[in-house]
């Protein structure tokens, strides 16, 4: 074990070097620049050329690529925002938090609700519980997060119109008067705005992870061991949470290297619908504004996650089972 991990963390080395030069090669091939946007200042023509001048955008990008690693190798310095004009691990730092908040709770919530719906879906197979669960399932998968978000922020606003109060909050992270608020108080603001994009991310993704639970078990239980385990007289329980579950849930433990990622790289639409000032907004508006160091942090930080959770995963199999060895 102890020479896989040596050989899957030296491993890291040339897979990061590739990533992150793939990533600045795609968008260095993106049309235009920074620049390009004070192309036409009527005032001052010659403003872009004099911008690529001081932001070094007039030299080519493997260049330019080689002296943005050096300082991330060297001083761990993810650059200086075209944009903000701030360093940009001040300005992605907070940023990466926000979503943590978020989805960590939410995945939480998400493997605590779906293997138990999964086992007993699986355990009871075609009876009414598994096929109301299977409906609503089939309904999660259809409906995008967005079209959720907008739903909840609709029946927030008819409750408010209906009631004169707000349920839950129809967007931000925090009320307007927070700082006035005592430390216990700003705990429950930011616990009220959480729940509405809490329970619309939890619910994205339940239906998916129930589902493979669901379909693992049911693998599981068909095997040839699980049926001699039934013969010799054990207990369902036993057969079921000793036995299939342990094997099936293998499944459910490999994709916690996609977690690590995902728990800071935001929750996507539902950042934008809700105004969770998360790590998605950050990214797009990075995108448009062609701010390349924003983006490449934003991509260099994923990554290593990526990498990092991939190796945890692989660990995490091996100590749940026994056969997998490395």
């Amino acid at each position: 074990m102890f020479v896989f991990i040596v050989r899957r963390v030296l491993n890291l080395i040339p897979t990061f070097l590739l990533a992150t030069f793939l990533a600045w090669f795609v968008i260095e091939i993106a049309p235009g620049d920074f620049a390009s946007q004070f192309a036409f200042d009527q005032v001052d023509p010659n403003k872009a050329q004099r911008i690529r001048e001081v932001l070094g955008l007039n030299q080519p990008w493997p260049i330019r690529y080689l002296y943005w690693l050096r300082n991330l190798v060297t001083n761990f310095d993810l650059g200086t925002s075209m944009v903000s004009k701030g360093d940009v691990t001040t300005l992605i730092y907070p940023r990466m938090v926000n979503s943590f908040w978020l989805l960590l709770p939410a995945t939480v919530l998400t493997f605590l609700i779906a293997i138990p719906i999964g086992v007993y879906s699986a355990v009871r197979k075609y009876s009414i519980g598994d096929r109301v669960l299977t409906v609503f399932s089939l309904i999660g998968l259809a409906v995008p997060n967005f079209f959720l978000a907008l739903l909840v922020l609709a029946f927030a606003v008819y409750f408010y119109q209906s009631n004169g109060w707000f349920l839950i909050p129809t967007g931000g992270m925090t009320s307007s008067n927070y700082s006035q608020l005592s430390l216990w108080q700003q705990v429950l603001d930011r616990g009220w705005h959480l729940i509405a994009p809490l329970l619309v991310v939890t619910l994205s993704s339940l239906a998916t992870t129930s589902r493979i639970m669901r379909g693992e078990m049911l693998e599981v239980m068909g095997q040839d061991y699980i049926r001699t385990a039934k013969a010799k007289g054990l207990s369902e329980n036993v057969v079921t949470y000793k036995h299939a579950f342990r094997n099936a849930v293998v499944v459910i433990i490999a994709t916690i290297g996609g977690l690590l990622p995902g728990l800071i790289s935001g929750a996507g639409t539902v950042e934008f619908v809700m105004r969770w000032p998360g790590i998605t907004p950050l990214f797009i508006s990075s995108i448009f504004a062609q701010d390349v160091y924003v983006v490449m942090a934003l991509l260099t930080v994923l990554t290593l996650f990526l990498m990092i959770g991939n190796l945890l995963s692989d660990l995490a199999l091996a100590l749940v089972d026994p056969r997998i060895r490395y």
